[in-house]
């Protein structure tokens, strides 16, 4: 039979949880919690005093021209640009059908992002190129898309400009996946805007 070792409650002592210590833990964590939380507040504008998301409120803005521009890339193998470049992918045009995606993109925006507001868009534009790079890579090449948005009101474009090129690039991926699926859509960004209180502002690249 084997015998297990008997334990004294006094020599079971270290192994007592000091409740006062996880107190001041938890009481630690929630202050700075808090604080980090009180300054994301005072800084994000879709969150309101309570914490909780809310759409803001542009009515006492003026109308100003306002514009963005937003570009990204699907990148993928020769075969498959050339396959774009010859018009042979089953589904058909893949950049004609890609322009008109990126353009309903824009326009759908504020029912796609829950807190964009509706905008009197006056202008879409997107633009698609094809590229081709000479280093020995397997998605040596790319769709590249550019989409540029504008409208005269309260708020700016930028979002519906990212919403643009997304469309855009995900139309790219949906007409070619049945010829390549190691696409990658890459490098989403905002590149410019003008207009507004913050005023003209263009990325460094």
């Amino acid at each position: 039979m084997i015998r297990l070792p008997l334990y004294s409650a006094s020599s079971l002592l270290p192994f007592r949880i000091n409740h006062s210590n996880i107190r001041a833990n938890v009481l630690r964590s929630w202050n700075t919690f808090s604080v980090s939380a009180a300054r994301a507040k005072s800084s994000l504008t879709h969150v309101d005093e309570s914490g909780d998301a809310h759409m803001v409120d542009v009515s006492d803005k003026h109308p100003t021209l306002r514009t963005a521009i937003a570009r990204g890339q699907v990148r993928m193998n020769q075969e498959t640009l050339d396959l774009i470049k010859q018009d042979g992918i089953k589904k058909g045009n893949v950049l004609a059908v890609a322009q008109i995606a990126g353009i309903t993109g824009a326009k759908s925006c504020s029912q796609i992002i829950p807190l964009c507001h509706p905008i009197n868009i006056t202008k879409v534009s997107v633009k698609l190129d094809l590229v081709e790079k000479s280093h020995e890579e397997p998605l040596c090449c790319s769709v590249d898309i550019e989409a540029q948005v504008r409208c005269k009101g309260e708020t700016g474009v930028e979002m519906e400009a990212l919403s643009a090129v997304s469309i855009a690039a995900l139309t790219v991926f949906d007409m070619c996946k049945a010829v390549s699926k190691d696409m990658r859509i890459e490098n989403i960004r905002v590149v410019e805007k003008t207009g507004g209180k913050s005023g003209s502002w263009k990325l460094n690249e």
